[in-house]
Parts: C-alpha cells; structure tokens; sequence
C-alpha cells in the first residue's frame, strides 16, 4: 500500500471538508445537548397559584360569615399564632384545628359550614391544567408538591377530577409533615419520584419555594403563566401539544 505523505506546512483543508467538518460538530453538539435536555424524567407542579387560584381575602371573609364575625378577626385567629401553618404541616388534625378556631373566637361555629367556608376558595386554571394533560398524554411523569391542608386538600381532590387523573405522585405539607422551602419536603420528592434530583422539574409561583428546591439539586423555575412554563419546557426537551 502507498504511503500518504502529511500534508505541506501551510497545507489547508478545502472549503468542503471545512464545511463538513463544522457541520458535523454542530450536529453532535446539538445531540449532546438535546441528550442532557431529555435527563428530565419528573415534574412537579405546585397547587395553589399554578393549577388553582384563590385569595386568603376571600377565605378570611367567608369564614368570617360563616363565624359572625369579621374577616380581620380571622386573620388573626389563623395566622397570628401559626394556627394555618401548623394544620398545614400536620402537626394538628382537622378536629383539632376546629377546637383551636373556635376557642380563639370564643364561640363553637357549626363545623360543616365553617368548613365549607374554609375549603371552597379556589378557581380552576384551565390553561395550567391542559399543559399538564399534555405532558401526561406525551408520557412524561408528574406530581402534586404543595403546601396545603387536609381540608383545602380533599375539597380539590373531590372538585377537580385532573388531579385524580393526570397526577400518579402528592407530596403535601400536611403528609410528610414539612413545608416549602424546608429541605426535608424536597428530599421526600425526591424519594417519592425515584429519580436524581437533577432529573426533577418543578414550578412554583412562589420564589422562596424555588430558591429551596434549586438548593437540593432539583431544575426549578417560577411561575409566571402557562405560555411561560410551556417555553421552559420545551427549552428543556420536552415534547408535547399544547
């Protein structure tokens, strides 16, 4: 066989192997990028403020009704103290919680009605939920990371049948017994998801929240409407109709 001599000092490459060359870099940059882009395996939505909206004004004011007593006085009841934020974590069960609320306002309250008062605040967010219909539908993973109470819980279990449908995984406040942005709440979702945290995408309107999470290692953004986190997705690799 010829021996192929090196090329000459100041030999250059013609145009076309340049070209070739280049373009080929390109194309394995992009597939190394879109291989890192596609590690996501989970996501985790928020609840309230992302899937659902409401008012703490509005709650205040229909538990004051239901009290006969002003909405202030019911701010106060509920979060001068961490009455709200200890049902939130579990440390007190729902009939606890209305024994505590009834002895701060100085009168027994009939409970279903003061439950109800409490519970039915929100309002769905449809474009929130199609985005989250879409992944599902496109196979990707998803779960529920919210700080909330048994009460506001089971009244949205019950309301909206997406979350039954569309969500396999419920990491809640009152469950594992922590909040955001504690960092114990983000390791059980971590656990819970099965996947390496840098793995796990989460949003949350909340900045502390995401602050906390990105703090674990998880790819966390916040959220600003669904057109928004859609964009983030997609940035991220994900592929899906919406």
């Amino acid at each position: 066989m010829a021996r192929r001599d090196p090329p000459p000092v100041g030999y250059r490459l013609p145009f076309s192997a340049l070209l070739f060359y280049f373009s080929m870099k390109t194309y394995q940059n992009r597939i190394n990028q879109e291989v890192d882009m596609n590690s996501l395996k989970f996501i985790y939505f928020d609840l309230g403020k992302v899937l659902v909206d409401f008012t703490v004004q509005r709650m205040c004011e229909q538990m004051a009704e239901a009290a006969q007593t002003t909405p202030e006085e019911i701010h106060r009841v509920l979060f001068s103290d961490g009455l709200e934020l200890r049902y939130e974590r579990g440390l007190i069960s729902t009939e606890e919680f209305y024994e505590e609320f009834c002895r701060q306002i100085g009168r027994r309250v009939d409970f279903e009605r003061l439950a109800q008062a409490a519970a039915d605040i929100f309002t769905w967010k449809p474009e929130s939920a199609a985005l989250a219909v879409h992944l599902r539908q496109a196979g990707y993973r998803l779960g529920i990371l919210s700080n909330t109470s048994p009460l506001h819980w089971q009244h949205c279990w019950r309301r909206y049948c997406v979350l039954r449908e569309t969500f396999r995984v419920y990491v809640l406040s009152y469950q594992v017994g922590y909040l955001k942005p504690t960092p114990e709440i983000y390791q059980a979702a971590i656990q819970l998801a099965g996947c390496q945290p840098e793995e796990i995408f989460f949003v949350d309107d909340h900045l502390p929240n995401v602050q906390g999470a990105r703090a674990v290692g998880l790819d966390a953004v916040q959220y600003t409407g669904p057109a928004e986190l859609a964009e983030q997705l997609c940035q991220r690799g994900c592929r899906f109709n919406y």
